[in-house]
């Protein structure tokens, strides 16, 4: 399954500086859909390098990242049990700056 992933607010610090990211989702060995909840665990275990707790916290994200899921705030699609589907947008924004 592809889906495009971006990351900006400053979010895009914890993957390298890099704010676009097309990948491409394995099937799930026990064939489920993925959910946005397998999605964030995935984005932590293969895109994140440090201080993953930055953008995770337990299997959702941290308090002070919006995630839109096809430019729709994810709290209207089910939030972490959304079910991907091909070609799905994702974008995670920082709303937190330090002063």
């Amino acid at each position: 399954m592809k889906v495009s992933l971006e990351f900006s607010g400053g979010a895009e610090l914890l993957v390298d500086g890099q704010k676009n990211h097309d990948v491409t989702l394995p099937d799930k060995e026990d064939g489920s859909k993925w959910t946005v909840k397998d999605l964030l665990a995935w984005i932590k275990d293969n895109l994140i390098d440090e201080r993953p707790e930055l953008f995770v916290q337990g299997d959702t994200v941290r308090p002070g990242i919006l995630v839109l899921i096809n430019g729709t705030d994810w709290e209207l699609m089910d939030g972490p049990e959304y079910e991907l589907c091909e070609g799905d947008a994702f974008v995670f924004i920082s709303t937190l700056h330090g002063g």
